[in-house]
């Protein structure tokens, strides 16, 4: 092949690959078409009388190849757990609005969350005179198929339920909102 052909080729394929964005690492966001990172969560997540306590929309893009599993805690500023999930398949990129007891991904277990119940515990918001409480949503890519879990109906603390997860955590990815009155 004549050198200049093989020069235009070469740099042509790397013109390409380059507009291709192919070698560029994605990163393992997740997100909710509820809310934006560090802004105000909607009413209707909320917890508490006349509020409808609807679990979150959460969605997570470019997980790592290698997961086998994910888990999903949503807790608040002081670790209390307001929504647990684990054995979330690794095909698996969203959890529906509302889905907690009843449209959750096949073979995924809620656990029990600060109000002592199994599945979702919406946010509760603080009174007039605090600003807002942070929550925060993370999702993490597991190396392993399944967690075990004896006693979905216990309460776990966040500290335990990270515990539980030492060294399975392949990555993690992570949301922060905001609940306050209005």
């Amino acid at each position: 092949m004549n050198k200049n052909v093989y020069k235009i080729l070469t740099m042509t394929a790397v013109f390409l690959l380059a507009l291709s964005g192919c070698g560029k690492s994605k990163t393992f966001e997740l997100q909710s078409t509820a809310f934006k990172n560090d802004e105000r969560i909607p009413d209707k997540y909320y917890y508490g009388t006349g509020r409808q306590n609807i679990s979150l929309p959460l969605n997570w893009v470019n997980p790592p190849k290698d997961t086998k599993s994910f888990a999903l805690f949503i807790y608040n500023h002081n670790h209390r757990v307001n929504w647990a999930v684990v054995n979330i398949p690794a095909g698996c990129t969203s959890i529906a609005e509302n889905a907690s007891g009843n449209n959750m991904p096949d073979g995924s277990i809620e656990m029990t969350n600060i109000t002592r119940t199994i599945g979702y515990s919406g946010m509760e918001p603080p009174g007039q005179r605090i600003q807002s409480h942070q929550y925060f949503a993370t999702v993490y890519a597991l190396n392993t198929d399944r967690i075990n879990i004896s006693e979905p109906d216990v309460y776990i603390s966040f500290p335990d339920l990270e515990r539980m997860l030492d060294g399975k955590i392949i990555a993690q990815a992570d949301i922060t909102g905001h609940a306050q009155l209005e």
